[in-house]
């Protein structure tokens, strides 16, 4: 790659890009929306059907689909853009594939992808066997 294209994107790229989802996902991108003088943030709620450059690159952007009125649309974001505000995970997606283009054939509920479990991490339970304390050991027997 050239050098000076290399350096523009350095200076472009932002360390806090969206990486916690993946492929089959159902997010949340909230976006920043300017109307006039007024700016607001919109959800935009789909499932990722697509995930380009990785992430890591500058370039790389993610699609996102939803019905919205019996019709298909779709929305793609890049993954360094200042107007997304947060992304969201509300459903995590268990696919076997790296694109999703099948969804766009399906219509209603043949739409949905299977759920992934996640592992949350556990907490150890309080209690169990007590322990003698020092002061009721040393106490004299009367």
């Amino acid at each position: 790659m050239n050098p000076i294209i290399a350096d523009l994107e350095q200076s472009f790229h932002s360390e806090s890009r969206p990486d916690n989802f993946q492929i089959g996902d159902v997010i949340d991108v909230h976006v920043r929306i300017r109307e006039g003088e007024k700016e607001r943030v919109q959800v935009f709620t789909g499932t990722v059907i697509r995930i380009r450059g990785g992430g890591k690159n500058i370039r790389s952007t993610f699609t996102v689909r939803r019905i919205v009125a019996g019709e298909g649309v779709e929305r793609v974001f890049p993954f360094h853009s200042r107007r997304i505000v947060k992304v969201e995970v509300r459903r995590p997606g268990k696919v076997r594939r790296a694109k999703l283009y099948y969804l766009r054939d399906r219509v209603g509920k043949a739409t949905k992808v299977k759920e992934r479990r996640v592992e949350m991490p556990t907490k150890k339970k309080k209690g169990g066997r007590k322990k003698k304390t020092k002061a009721k050991a040393d106490a004299p027997e009367s």
